[in-house]
């Protein structure tokens, strides 16, 4: 059960969203910071978020017809993240268009994911939330791409906080949660049922 599998790794959540939020508040510390310490920043970020759903996807393969889209998003990132590392030049003259592009269709899958969930938590709000946020940073991102590394590292800061702090309360949330996915499992899987 996705559920099961989500409350039971509800700190995978709770530490994604801390350093999505330490990344936020270290763009508004540290401004001057170089645009190419940004596409390294951006890759690490990628690619840890892209491990955390492909795992997520991986656990509800088989329990969820809609683990794709948690996969799909994972695996994104994941390419993204090692493109960064590999490729940083590259990675930076392209870093405006492809944040804006990777905000857009994650957030499309976060909003698929929680349409789809709303039925099993009760929560998913947070989930469309982090998905809308996404997808309205993504749009300001393509909307103004020659507004300058300064204002991508502003605007990259304050989605990182608010996507943060959505996923932290998420997990903290899906925590309580536990108690009574495990209940809810056990009594589903006992012989008398």
């Amino acid at each position: 059960m996705m559920l099961y599998d989500l409350s039971r790794h509800w700190w995978l959540l709770v530490l994604n969203g801390v350093f999505a939020v330490l990344f936020g508040i270290a763009a508004f510390v540290w401004p001057g910071i170089t645009f190419a310490a940004l596409v390294l920043l951006f890759g690490a970020y990628t690619f840890v978020f892209g491990l955390l759903m492909v795992g997520f996807g991986l656990m509800a393969a088989g329990e969820a017809e809609d683990w794709w889209a948690l996969l799909l998003a994972g695996i994104l990132g994941i390419v993204i993240g090692v493109f960064a590392f590999a490729q940083p030049a590259a990675m930076a003259l392209a870093l405006v268009y492809v944040i804006g592009m990777w905000a857009m269709v994650t957030g499309l899958l976060e909003l698929v994911a929680a349409i789809k969930l709303r039925k099993i938590i009760n929560d998913e709000w947070l989930m469309a939330l982090g998905g809308v946020i996404s997808i309205i940073f993504g749009v300001l991102v393509l909307a103004q791409p020659a507004a300058g590394a300064m204002a991508i590292v502003y605007l990259f800061g304050v989605y990182a906080v608010l996507l943060g702090i959505t996923q932290v309360v998420l997990g903290i949330r899906l925590h309580g949660m536990v108690e009574a996915v495990n209940r809810r499992v056990q009594q589903a899987t006992s012989p008398s049922h």
